[in-house]
């Protein structure tokens, strides 16, 4: 909103430093700084509001080390991330820009699904809270505006590289070969379903050559499974970070470091020079989702003033929801959601171990008479951290302090990120 403001403004009013809100480092940057100060200060207030009506988390005994302490906390602190995270939002990005109101809509959504799930918990004293059905409801039908709007914006598209014949509807770049002969290379705006996908030559993968139709017929198939692909995506990361949301900041670390390399990356892909010199795709209108995840991680790290060990406040699915689903729409947005399982390694192995767990006990328990455990607890955290229960894996044999093992999951996602952003050269 002040942006856009600012821009009105800027030929009629000659205010000094107006013109820094023009650049997108600037507004990142006073998104990244605005968002964690709110956090920081607004936070404090949240909590103290939150105890104050008891609203407490229902620690369940589950034999492990310091739980019962946890007992009382205030939860549903993902009110702080998402207030935090809107507010620079709001105010610094571009608010004529389709994906900077995708991500807000995701914010919003997720949220209040989340919320939901949480009254139900704190309030109705059901710990089952919101019916499952009614969550995965939500996220398709999120999924759907995603994929819906990406087809049908004229902001959505990607620049591709096109023939000399078509060059004069195109833009150019004009480069350097190792020789030191100047080559131009003509670009046009596409709607396109094609995306980045890592260890290829050509790093790209297009939706449409999943079906055998050719055509119009082909190209309205590839749209199809495009946003089947986007609905699972949604699903899949905001599940995954829900279930990653068990330890205190362990969550809220690992997402603010997936944030970190998905604003690299949305920076790269926003910047015509950079993406033809890194030879990934070049996403026109994705700049701004730079400041939003700027906002993003601001309100991650201010959250984890508050949510780091020995935790104040816990996010609740109000945030946890939240937050792994603007993860997975801004990977969408960029083009790189096929980074994801790499990117969200973490989510990803919690989301496993569950199903890994389940699955088998269920087998064996229909085959044996009695049920067989893989891990000693799923999520995979929680395996680490229990002992003296029989199961497939034993290692490690004593339990590891809370602290470490959520320090040594930071460790593991940023060296996923590293090797995330790699892939996008190794080919």
């Amino acid at each position: 909103m002040l942006y856009n403001i600012l821009e009105y403004l800027r030929d009629s009013v000659d205010f000094p430093g107006i013109g820094l809100f023009r650049y997108i480092s600037f507004r990142s940057i006073s998104a990244v700084t605005l968002s964690l100060l709110i956090a920081l200060f607004a936070g404090k207030i949240i909590i103290r509001k939150l105890a104050k009506r008891q609203i407490g988390e229902d620690i369940r005994e589950l034999g492990l080390e310091g739980q019962l302490q946890k007992k009382g906390t205030p939860t549903m602190g993902g009110i702080i991330i998402l207030v935090s995270t809107l507010i620079p939002v709001l105010l610094l990005a571009d608010l004529r820009n389709i994906y900077v109101w995708l991500l807000v809509i995701t914010a919003v959504i997720l949220g209040f699904i989340g919320f939901i799930d949480d009254y139900i918990k704190v309030f109705k004293k059901n710990k089952d809270g919101l019916n499952g059905k009614f969550k995965i409801a939500g996220q398709v039908v999120l999924g759907i505006i995603v994929g819906v709007t990406l087809y049908c914006s004229d902001q959505a598209v990607v620049r591709l590289p096109v023939g000399d014949t078509e060059a004069e509807t195109c833009s150019e770049i004009i480069a350097s070969d190792n020789s030191g002969t100047e080559q131009i290379t003509y670009l046009k705006d596409v709607k396109s379903t094609v995306t980045t996908i890592p260890f290829v030559k050509d790093n790209e993968f297009d939706y449409a050559w999943l079906t055998p139709l050719k055509g119009k017929a082909g190209e309205a198939v590839g749209w199809i499974i495009y946003i089947l692909a986007i609905i699972f995506i949604i699903t899949a990361v905001s599940n995954g970070s829900n279930l990653t949301d068990g330890m205190d900041g362990l969550a809220t670390g690992v997402s603010a470091i997936v944030g970190v390399a998905i604003g690299i990356l949305a920076y790269l892909s926003g910047n015509i020079i950079y993406a033809d010199y890194l030879n990934i795709l070049y996403l026109p209108n994705t700049g701004e989702t730079v400041v939003v995840m700027a906002a993003f991680i601001g309100a991650l790290i201010g959250f984890l003033w508050y949510n780091s060990y020995p935790a104040q406040v816990f996010m609740g699915d109000t945030g946890s929801l939240a937050v792994g689903g603007i993860i997975a729409v801004a990977a969408i947005i960029i083009r790189k959601e096929l980074l994801i399982p790499i990117l969200c390694g973490i989510f990803f192995v919690e989301s496993l171990s569950v199903i890994i767990q389940r699955g088998y006990f269920k087998y064996t328990k229909k085959r044996r008479g009695e049920g067989v455990r893989v891990f000693k607890m799923s999520p995979l955290h929680h395996h680490f951290q229990k002992e003296g229960v029989e199961a497939l894996i034993k290692s490690p044999e004593r339990a590891i302090p809370e602290a470490k093992i959520v320090m040594r999951f930071w460790i593991m996602t940023l060296l996923l990120v590293i090797i995330a952003i790699i892939t996008l050269k190794i080919r």
